[in-house]
């Protein structure tokens, strides 16, 4: 195992486009980071630096403490997990797993390759399939015989370039619980890069978000989540997407087209003075008036709003409110859904309430907002005006405690 230290890293190519533009990340060792952003944001690009596949450009890529900007990508001891799986179709899947011992002749005996390949086919629960040829197996079993080609190097770090994109809903779920359990148990420094969400907020310890090879905010995924640095990191992250609802701060109030919401001191303190602000609110920062106790009703803002339509998921719901836009905003809207690789971002209200809540649309509803977590955002800069970085610190360093705790424990299962 090894940390990993990324120092003023760009990737420039022939017309000087800069893909990856002065990005700074420490991985600690035994660290699980996940790179995250919109298509061409530069994660890959990033990932295959660090393993060898992309010259850099400019700054400094250290391995364990070691400059290896100019070693080759066989000299970096990393195990890459392609999204293709890159099998060999003609050998078993026991030799597909042994393959990256045997490539280097010589230096495993034939009883330690079989020790190593055992081993990870343990792990990966594959034992059953080792005489089998990757084309008789599902996507699912070929995923894992990649990982367990990765496992049997045992590298300094393990690099994941999208390895679940090719796979179903529920493959994808289930091969996330493994990687999470076999990162826990090996305690080995991983590098993953995904366009998906979910991924990168149930695996990482720390998520650091790209937006056209700008490194964004690097923090734990509830740092991500609830103390966003800026629009594109509060709108990305989270699904369904962070509202964003134009308004202007007088006094306590912000008054939106949705009404007037009382804000808290310091965040009315934050909005003050200012033409206009976004007000970004969560999905999960609303509530159906009606289900809440007026102990409940006082410690936010409510309002009225005609519902358009609905969705019941079983274990929520969600309600739609459409509203008018300020044409202040609508440029600083429209980039941002460019920056998002996403669809135009309508002037819609997504709200989840409790699955248990009887509203549908057409419904003229009282909805209640948890106010002390509304971020107020400038539409030109995009800086989260009401970011508490302390309190986003302390998120991320409980984090790393959490993840010290499962090294600890891992190893004390493995002794």
């Amino acid at each position: 195992m090894a940390s990993i230290t990324l120092q003023n890293i760009v990737k420039e190519y022939g017309d000087g486009f800069p893909a990856v533009n002065d990005v700074s990340l420490d991985i600690d060792d035994g660290e699980f980071v996940i790179l995250v952003g919109p298509s061409g944001c530069g994660k890959s690009t990033l990932l295959r630096m660090i393993v060898g596949l992309e010259d850099i450009t400019a700054g400094d890529l250290l391995i364990g403490g070691q400059r290896v900007n100019d070693l080759a990508p066989r000299d970096r001891n990393l195990a890459m997990v392609f999204q293709n799986y890159a099998l060999y179709p003609h050998l078993t899947v026991y030799e597909n797993i042994a393959f990256p011992m045997r490539l280097v002749k010589g230096q495993f005996s034939a009883d330690e390759i079989d020790r190593r390949v055992r081993r990870a086919s343990r792990m990966l629960e594959l034992d059953e399939h080792l005489d089998r040829k990757p084309g008789n197996l599902s996507g699912g079993q070929r995923q894992r015989v990649a990982m367990g080609r990765a496992i049997v190097r045992e590298a300094q770090a393990f690099l994941f370039d999208e390895p679940l994109s090719n796979l179903d809903a529920k493959l994808r779920g289930q091969m996330r619980a493994e990687i999470s359990r076999l990162q826990r148990q090996l305690n080995t420094t991983s590098v993953y890069v995904t366009h998906d969400q979910t991924e990168a907020m149930t695996l990482g310890d720390r998520v650091a978000v790209l937006k056209k090879g700008v490194l964004q905010q690097v923090a734990s995924p509830r740092e991500l989540y609830e103390q966003p640095a800026n629009l594109f990191v509060a709108g990305f992250i989270g699904a369904p997407s962070m509202n964003f609802v134009p308004g202007t701060v007088e006094g306590s109030v912000l008054k939106t087209p949705l009404g007037d919401i009382e804000l808290p001191t310091e965040a009315a303190s934050a909005g003050a003075g200012r033409d206009i602000v976004l007000a970004g609110i969560r999905p999960s920062f609303f509530e159906d008036a009606s289900t809440l106790s007026e102990a409940q009703l006082s410690k936010g803002s409510t309002f009225t709003a005609e519902l358009t339509h609905t969705e019941w998921l079983g274990n929520e719901q969600y309600v739609y409110v459409s509203y008018e836009n300020d044409p202040r905003v609508a440029e600083t809207m429209r980039t941002l859904a460019e920056d998002m690789d996403a669809d135009e971002l309508r002037t819609q209200l997504v709200i989840a309430v409790d699955a248990a809540s009887r509203l549908r649309g057409g419904d003229t509803a009282r909805l209640w907002i948890d106010t002390k977590r509304i971020h107020l955002f400038d539409p030109a800069t995009g800086e989260n005006l009401t970011r508490d970085a302390e309190a986003g610190e302390e998120l991320t360093r409980m984090a790393r405690e959490d993840r010290r705790r499962d090294a600890e424990r891992a190893a004390a299962g493995q002794a």
